[in-house]
């Protein structure tokens, strides 16, 4: 931690000087993939700010009711995203099922304002890691939901629970007999 509090300081006061490049004048960004010399440091130690989500979904009371993750994230099992829900498909159920809720209440405001809930993901690769993550082939081979996200039976919040490293997901497809050429993941 030192080492990169040492790294750290010295690109800071790299970057802040007033020296301009060679080629012009600084852009005051920097690299491609990160903003700043924090952005870099975060990503790399895995430090990431936890969503603030605008309404306090439950998965814990919708997974209790029996309701299957592949109803609300459309798609998961067809390509590679698990859509979030649209605030229409939630109102399917809630304008008749715990309609004195706050939180339902605060759903119902979305719909008739004609807006979407601004969800904030919880799960996802940085864009620098490279990686062409897709949830279908993750279905079909029967991988449990839980693996990658946590036991959502238990949450009331979605929270990260499980840190999506190269190691993880390596170990993951050892143990399932699943490629772990360079390819299958990175482009």
């Amino acid at each position: 931690m030192a080492i990169a509090a040492a790294i750290l300081g010295r690109a800071m006061s790299a970057q802040d000087s007033s020296a301009t490049s060679p080629y012009g004048q600084e852009s005051g960004v920097f690299t491609t993939e990160h903003r700043t010399v924090s952005d870099a440091v975060k990503e790399f130690f895995g430090r990431r700010n936890a969503p603030v989500q605008p309404i306090a979904y439950t998965h814990k009371v919708h997974l209790a009711n029996g309701l299957q993750c592949a109803f609300c994230h459309a798609g998961v099992d067809q390509g590679p995203d698990a859509r979030i829900p649209s605030v229409t498909l939630c109102m399917t159920c809630h304008q008749a099922i715990a309609t004195d809720k706050p939180e339902i209440q605060k759903l119902a405001r979305y719909k008739a304002r004609g807006e979407e809930v601004p969800w904030q993901r919880v799960y996802g690769f940085q864009p620098s890691a490279h990686v062409k993550f897709n949830h279908a082939p993750h279905i079909r081979a029967g991988v449990d939901c839980s693996k990658c996200h946590g036991d959502l039976r238990t949450m009331t919040v979605a929270e990260r629970k499980v840190d999506h490293t190269m190691g993880f997901c390596i170990e993951c497809h050892r143990q399932n007999n699943a490629s772990v050429d360079c390819v299958t993941c990175h482009f």
